[in-house]
């Protein structure tokens, strides 16, 4: 089974285009108007990875970034590509590994952002020294993807209609073995890592941490994402 196989059937059978009007950090989740992690991109080169049919990139192109979108799936690379065209807007596209960023020179990027997308990674130690490679001194690094506590939490039906889903522990917070979600009626795998984890990570690929959200879901008593933005340290 394949991550890409499957979001490549999610973009042959999808018909309306996603949201492009503000940036969001994942589905249901807040957007860039309220948790203001990126800033002005105006002039900036910025990069998407994950970009899917690049919702997030061409927002920031309409205001005023080059945008590189960077996803496996041709499929849903080819609706990206449709979609800023009935835009009119240009985005520079990349078809491969999220983490394979040989194509960019270094120090040449001024904001990465990754929208509920690297939990698919497996390897997320090589993924944050790339971005942290490219990323010009001192830039940016704002992703968002599901909350530990999320992947290992079921919901149970909740005890009448008013109430929210009573959740239920299903898997060790500190599992090691990837899992298997459903999206979009797709099987899609990844993989559990805790905050520590995460952070340990950046900190050694050279990011400071300068802020987690963990935002309060709609319904019930778990939060679906964590999002995070990180300054590059170090040369």
């Amino acid at each position: 089974m394949s991550n890409t196989e499957s979001w490549d059937r999610i973009a042959a059978r999808t018909r309306s285009d996603p949201p492009n009007d503000v940036i969001r950090y994942g589905p249901d989740g807040p957007t860039e108007n309220q948790l203001r992690l990126i800033g002005d991109v105006a002039g900036k080169r910025v990069l998407d990875l994950g970009s899917g049919p690049g919702p997030a990139a061409i927002v920031m192109a309409k205001q005023g970034a080059f945008a590189i979108a960077v996803d496996a799936s041709a499929a849903q690379l080819e609706r990206g590509q449709q979609i800023a065209a009935r835009e009119k807007v240009r985005i520079e596209w990349h078809q491969g590994d999220l983490a394979d960023l040989a194509f960019l020179r270094a120090d040449s990027i001024d904001l990465a952002f990754s929208g509920f997308t690297i939990s698919e990674v497996g390897d997320l130690g090589r993924l944050f020294r790339q971005v942290h490679r490219v990323l010009r001194p001192h830039a940016v690094f704002v992703f968002s993807y599901e909350h530990p506590m999320a992947l290992c939490i079921g919901r149970e039906a909740p005890s009448s209609p008013t109430s929210s889903p009573r959740p239920a522990v299903l898997e060790s917070y500190f599992g090691e073995e990837p899992l298997v979600v459903e999206r979009n009626g797709e099987p899609i795998v990844v993989y559990q890592r805790t905050i520590a984890d995460v952070f340990a990570a950046l900190r050694w690929a050279g990011f400071r941490v300068e802020v987690i959200v963990e935002p309060k879901p709609r319904r019930g008593e778990v939060p679906e994402m964590i999002v995070w933005r990180a300054r590059k340290e170090g040369i």
